[in-house]
């Protein structure tokens, strides 16, 4: 019984190491010596495989790999038990704990089922596919980054609610506000800690500011009329499933601060939780995000926050041709005069080399945390430099 198990194992081995190699694609080589100037570790190793000739298996072609290594790995487990079934119990029970807990290890087969999906849009962004892993302390883009000199809106909050809420007639007086305004957004992110448990398990830390600017309103002195900051710190792990044609190729648990850093009575912030999956298929990803809110001690500077800008949110992201396309919904997941939420569409168009147009269009509840309780339709237009992907 032995042998008859192990041969197709050893048919699986045989064709996994002869397969078809990954296909080449043709490029246009920088020179070689133009690589060294480049600081950042990912894009000099881009420049160099650019001027080398050298091209990356494909996600797909990673992903049909990363099946024949499991099917195999499946082969070699079966007739590893079957040859545990003439061990006594307790030798028996070692190997099941030691299966249980055991992470990738460095054989050819676990190489690749540990790099499915590498190159692929999610993989891109945070590193999950084993020989993706660029290190800790780099720093990465993180959320869009972007300029809209044009951010027009059809209903400016010129009465925010003040600090841990009121009555409805206790609204603090905001001042005149211009219907167009400027925002812009910076955000980025770092690996504090690579390989948590085995080759899988990552811990990074974000940062993501954004400001809205009455820089035409010159009767008030051209303020800022708000700043979001949200400090983050996510884990993130590598997985490998198929659910309706979509491939999940992470999770993750994060803890979320946000704040706009202001004194009563206009004081914004809370603290969650935030939980996160996502899932990628050819120029797709989606990503899901549910999230708890932790409760604060005293005032609650936003109440019933949960119910305006929501409990959960998803995104998904096209790209295509050098165009981006991305659509993110959330809704506070209630019913009746609870269900609120927001929808922000985004369109990333090419402009040159390291420069997009931008334009975004949003509607509903907190488009800033100022006006987490105010409904409104925002539309801007500007560029950017970094986008999702």
């Amino acid at each position: 019984m032995r042998r008859a198990t192990v041969l197709p194992a050893g048919a699986l081995l045989l064709a996994l190491f002869t397969g078809p190699a990954p296909a080449q694609q043709p490029a246009a080589p920088p020179e070689p010596s133009a690589c060294t100037s480049i600081d950042v570790d990912a894009e000099r190793l881009r420049c160099y495989d650019a001027a080398l000739g050298r091209a990356a298996a494909t996600p797909e072609e990673a992903d049909a790999l990363a099946a024949r290594a499991r099917q195999l790995a499946a082969e070699l487990d079966r007739a590893s038990v079957e040859g545990r079934r003439e061990l006594p119990a307790r030798d028996r029970a070692r190997h099941a704990l030691s299966d249980l807990f055991r992470s990738e290890g460095g054989s050819e087969i676990d190489a690749h089922i540990a790099n499915a999906g590498k190159g692929g849009l999610l993989d891109r962004r945070w590193e999950l596919a084993r020989d993706s892993k660029l290190g800790t302390f780099n720093f990465r883009g993180y959320k869009p980054v972007y300029l809209l000199p044009v951010f027009w809106s059809a209903n400016p909050n010129e009465r925010p609610t003040p600090s841990g809420g009121g009555d409805e007639h206790g609204n603090v007086e905001g001042g005149a506000l211009d219907d167009v305004e400027a925002k812009f957004q910076i955000s980025f992110k770092t690996k504090a800690m690579e390989n948590i448990l085995g080759d899988n398990g990552d811990l990074w830390l974000g940062y993501t500011q954004s400001s809205r600017w009455q820089v035409f309103n010159s009767e008030a002195s051209r303020p800022f009329r708000e700043t979001n900051y949200e400090p983050e710190a996510l884990l993130v792990f590598r997985t490998g499933y198929s659910l309706g044609g979509w491939r999940g190729r992470m999770w993750g648990l994060g803890i979320n601060h946000q704040s706009n850093g202001r004194g009563d009575p206009y004081s914004r912030s809370w603290n969650r939780v935030v939980g996160v999956v996502g899932f990628d298929r050819d120029n797709w990803a989606l990503t899901i995000r549910p999230w708890w809110r932790i409760s604060e001690n005293g005032e609650d500077d936003n109440p019933g926050i949960e119910d305006y800008i929501g409990r959960g949110d998803m995104t998904l992201v096209h790209v295509h041709d050098g165009h981006e396309f991305s659509l993110m919904a959330r809704h506070s997941l209630r019913t009746g005069e609870d269900s609120r939420g927001a929808l922000r569409f985004t369109w990333a168009f090419p402009l040159g080399d390291n420069i997009r147009g931008h334009l975004q269009v949003f509607d509903g509840y907190g488009e800033s945390l100022i006006d987490y309780d105010h409904r409104s339709t925002h539309v801007g237009l500007g560029v950017s430099l970094l986008e999702w992907f």
